[in-house]
């Protein structure tokens, strides 16, 4: 008997490209991953009894394709799909010169669609290739199921409306398109990292989703050094997830983890792909941010951290993107090289673009604990224990305030 989880996989391996064949011929994602999850659900049934068969993608292709004919009949019976019926009884057969890996990638493009937003985009992206339920999904971001479903029906219909078909785009479109890929993988990887909202710090099946179609992506795109950096940068982070936090699920700031509790095998690979990134120009934002995290996690101790370089790459980054937090995590480099009142003066001209944000307050209060201005510090704590939707950040935030204002009462 073959083990369930070696079964489930192998079937969240084989889903996407399933998925991909059957949207080359329908044409239209709803009738595709309704069939699709009906053959995922009869080999879930079949195959720990029967054993995997010697072809499983074979296998779910020709039964989703069956499930597809019967559902494309079922319309013919209230005549309406005739001309359907006859393209699934005699399926297209896909272009030789595109290679049965290139599916994946084509799925992850169609929903990443420059007409979908994000907040649509990722959603689609877990349900159509990552392969979470909507249910799972609508958990994760912490809204009702009716609601995500709702979110990725809508996003399914305006790639319908936008006439796109299921292959590569043209190469003036591709690079755009990928970096819109990275992005949502990227977006889908913070939010399992740190959440926004929430009682937990970590979403694992978010970030761990994240990783495995990284690493998917990387497979099918081994030369590409955006590609090649937003993996590493995955894995130097998520090597740190264990160590960032307590017993009861309190947040540990990075200087006060336990690098022991650190996955060193995770940092090796992660170091390496970061290695293998620089040699993969134009450098761009993923292996910049891929060195920064190389940089943190190689130091055996807070006190052996390269700051001056950590500096050095963040201006590069602050450069290339323009993004007004990477301004801001470049002024605790600031601080640690330059000092806290220099940072301090780094963060004034970001009041406006991140008003209200719990992190400007976060930083400047620990910029001012530095400092030695307590009251200010504490107001800034406070401000940002506010702010914040994230449950483990507000009580970090909240505790540090209390810290601070027990050593300045015990000076005192």
């Amino acid at each position: 008997m073959t083990e369930p989880w070696a079964i489930e996989d192998l079937l969240r391996e084989l889903a996407p490209q399933v998925l991909a064949v059957l949207l080359r011929r329908s044409g239209g994602l709803d009738s595709a991953e309704d069939a699709v999850q009906e053959a995922l659900i009869a080999a879930a049934q079949h195959w720990p009894a029967d054993g995997i068969p010697a072809s499983p993608r074979g296998w779910l292709i020709q039964t989703a394709s069956r499930r597809l004919t019967d559902q494309i009949r079922s319309e013919q019976a209230r005549r309406r799909r005739e001309a359907a019926v006859a393209v699934a009884e005699r399926p297209r057969i896909p272009p030789a010169d595109l290679p049965e890996a290139d599916d994946t990638l084509i799925l992850l493009l169609m929903c990443c669609h420059p007409v979908l937003t994000p907040a649509s985009a990722i959603p689609l992206t877990l349900r159509a290739v990552g392969g979470l339920t909507t249910a799972e999904i609508a958990a994760a971001f912490l809204v009702p199921e009716a609601t995500m479903a709702q979110r990725i029906s809508r996003a399914k219909q305006r790639i319908k409306a936008s006439g796109a078909a299921f292959q590569l785009p043209a190469e003036d479109e591709r690079s755009e398109r990928l970096r819109s890929v990275l992005h949502v993988l990227y977006l889908i990887f913070s939010e399992g990292s740190t959440s926004t909202a929430g009682p937990r710090l970590h979403r694992r099946e978010l970030s761990a989703e994240a990783i495995r179609l990284a690493r998917m992506l990387h497979k099918l795109l081994p030369g590409d050094g955006n590609v090649t950096g937003l993996l590493a940068l995955m894995l130097l982070t998520e090597a740190r997830r264990t160590a960032r936090t307590g017993p009861s699920g309190e947040l540990v700031a990075l200087a006060e983890q336990d690098r022991a509790r650190w996955d060193h095998q995770l940092i090796s690979e992660g170091v390496a792909l970061a290695v293998t990134a620089w040699s993969q120009p134009p450098v761009g934002d993923y292996q910049l941010q891929a060195a920064i995290a190389a940089l943190h996690d190689e130091a055996a101790r807070a006190a052996d951290t390269d700051w001056p370089q950590i500096h050095a790459l963040y201006g590069w980054l602050a450069r290339l993107t323009g993004n007004p937090i990477v301004t801001l995590n470049r002024a605790v480099a600031t601080a640690m090289v330059h000092g806290p009142a220099a940072a301090l003066a780094e963060i004034e001209p970001l009041d406006q673009q991140l008003r209200g944000h719990y992190r400007l307050d976060a930083v400047r209060a620990h910029l001012l604990e530095m400092l030695g201005d307590t009251d200010a510090a504490l107001a800034h704590y406070a401000a940002a224990a506010r702010a914040t939707m994230s449950i483990p950040e507000r009580n970090y935030l909240i505790t540090r305030a209390a810290r601070l204002r027990a050593g300045s009462a015990a000076t005192s």
